[in-house]
């Protein structure tokens, strides 16, 4: 079995990733990430996810169309605890347990989080899925990953998106731009590259959580990334 340099890991995937139709699940790429979990899992890492809603819906999007702020950013979090259940259903179809633990009360479709429930449940092998953000309004749910990410003691954030790190520039737009294998916290803020929201961002760094991004799209990368081979961006102080 390949080395493992994360035992314990926070993975957080956009609700744009798992974007199909508009406002759907694309259950294809769903089923290809649930399999890169799986397969973690069944390594021994101890894996927590956070989704994003926003394939379904954004709060601050709602709120330019004439919504109240709290209303959407409610409305967003119940879009994460959708993708939450879909991303379950597909991990318990390949047999892996997972427990869906959400910030705001509402069994029996998932339990109320707690930092020590959500650790008992990963060192008793399930995956869990954090759902419903921080539970207020105002924040990303890549606040609600660092969050979570820090109260279960988790060794590093994983940032699975459909790039392969960060760089200098957008790549798409300046085909010159160079991917960055370490970069620290300090720096990104000094060269404003946009790995999270300012306020996930102070949280990792004050709390020496580091970050990596990488491209969660390419299947066998989230093992990579669990192995500590030189795949996407890693972020540390």
């Amino acid at each position: 079995m390949a080395d493992i340099r994360y035992h314990r890991v926070l993975l957080k995937l956009s609700g744009e990733s798992l974007g199909g139709e508009e406002n759907s699940i694309d259950t294809k790429r769903l089923q290809e990430y649930a399999t890169q979990i799986r397969e973690v899992a069944a390594m021994g890492v101890e894996t927590a996810l956070v989704i994003g809603g926003g394939n379904i819906f954004r709060g601050l999007q709602g709120s330019l169309q004439g919504f109240d702020r709290v209303s959407g950013d409610q409305m967003g979090m119940l879009a994460t605890v959708i993708n939450a259940l879909a991303m379950q259903c597909a991990l318990e179809s390949l047999g892996q347990k997972t427990k869906v633990l959400t910030a705001i009360r509402m069994e029996p479709i998932g339990e109320a989080y707690s930092a020590r429930k959500a650790i008992a449940y990963l060192q008793d092998k399930y995956v869990i899925i954090l759902a419903g953000g921080t539970g207020n309004p105002f924040f990303t749910t890549d606040t609600a990953a660092a969050l979570r990410g820090i109260e279960i003691k988790a060794n590093v954030l994983l940032k699975g998106t459909r790039v392969d790190g960060i760089y200098t520039a957008d790549p798409e737009k300046e085909p010159s731009a160079l991917r960055y294998e370490e970069i620290t916290f300090d720096e990104c803020y000094r060269k404003n590259l946009k790995v999270m929201d300012l306020t996930s961002f102070a949280l990792c760094r004050e709390n020496n959580l580091p970050v990596v991004v990488f491209n969660m799209e390419k299947r066998g990368n989230l093992k990579k990334v669990i192995c500590g081979e030189k795949t996407g961006t890693l972020v540390k102080i």
